[in-house]
């Protein structure tokens, strides 16, 4: 039996932030990991965009020896030591304290279109519910990630948080066989373009071999309408991911669409779905 510590319950479900644990912070005697980076302006699957890739791996990992990846959407957000969730900061923990496998983490910016009127191309990767954005990460992004370190076939992971979030649980639905391991923070299941597929595609029986991490804030956007509700569509996502067996835990949290509290949760997120 494992013992949780008593923590009152907020009376203002809305103004929560979440302290970081101590795998969130530079630890001593955890030496960073090396960040390498790339850009790639010559897109097949999303032809006119530009993005940055960065490769983080950990202290004394050998590039010879086969390793997982776990892949980040909206990529420097991400890994920024500074920022909401400090990827590298807590792969570099885990992997020194032997809790994960030392995972090559791969942060992948979204898609600009220099050109365009409208150069933001996050949403039209993020919210599809398709497999070019998942085709486009084993095609396009892991290629060159293998270029630079021995990379194992399969069982890798990809994490994501908003549409972020959407594009993670979509890479591994459409490509159960690559992405195993899937990290949802808030998903904005409800604004993908035909609405949130997952809760009628479950309940008539279809499922996955997948691991799933799925984090849902109850003042999320829309958490007390009764359409565009992101709130009500994760809870609707995860009861219908529960009742077809899939290996699913549901994290909820009180605050808004922060990426606060998935940044908190990361650690534990990371040693669950490497258990």
């Amino acid at each position: 039996m494992t013992l949780q510590p008593y923590t009152s319950l907020p009376l203002d479900q809305g103004a929560v932030s979440y302290a970081y644990g101590p795998d969130s912070f530079p630890r001593p005697g955890v030496e960073p990991g090396r960040i390498d980076r790339f850009t790639i302006d010559d897109s097949t699957a999303y032809p006119g965009t530009t993005r940055s890739v960065w490769v983080h791996v950990p202290a004394g990992h050998d590039p010879l020896r086969p390793a997982s990846v776990m892949l980040f959407n909206d990529g420097w957000w991400y890994l920024d030591p500074e920022g909401d969730v400090r990827a590298g900061v807590v792969l570099d923990n885990l992997a020194a304290q032997g809790a994960i496998p030392s995972v090559v983490g791969v942060f992948v910016d979204p898609g600009i279109r220099t050109a365009s009127d409208e150069p933001k191309n996050r949403n039209v990767e993020y919210d599809a519910d398709d497999d070019r954005y998942a085709g486009f990460l084993i095609d396009e992004v892991l290629p060159r990630v293998a270029a630079l370190h021995t990379l194992e076939p399969d069982g890798h992971g990809i994490c994501g948080g908003s549409s972020g979030g959407d594009a993670a649980f979509t890479a591994g639905w459409q490509r159960p066989e690559v992405f195993r391991r899937v990290i949802a923070f808030n998903p904005s299941f409800a604004q993908m373009p035909q609405g949130n597929p997952y809760p009628r595609l479950l309940s008539g029986g279809e499922r996955r071999d997948l691991r799933i991490v799925l984090h849902a804030a109850h003042r999320d956007i829309g958490w007390n309408d009764p359409e565009w509700n992101w709130f009500a569509e994760s809870l609707e996502t995860a009861a219908a991911l529960t009742r077809t067996e899939h290996d699913v835990r549901l994290i909820v949290g009180d605050g808004g669409h922060s990426p606060n509290h998935g940044g908190v949760l990361l650690p534990d997120a990371l040693r669950w779905l490497w258990r």
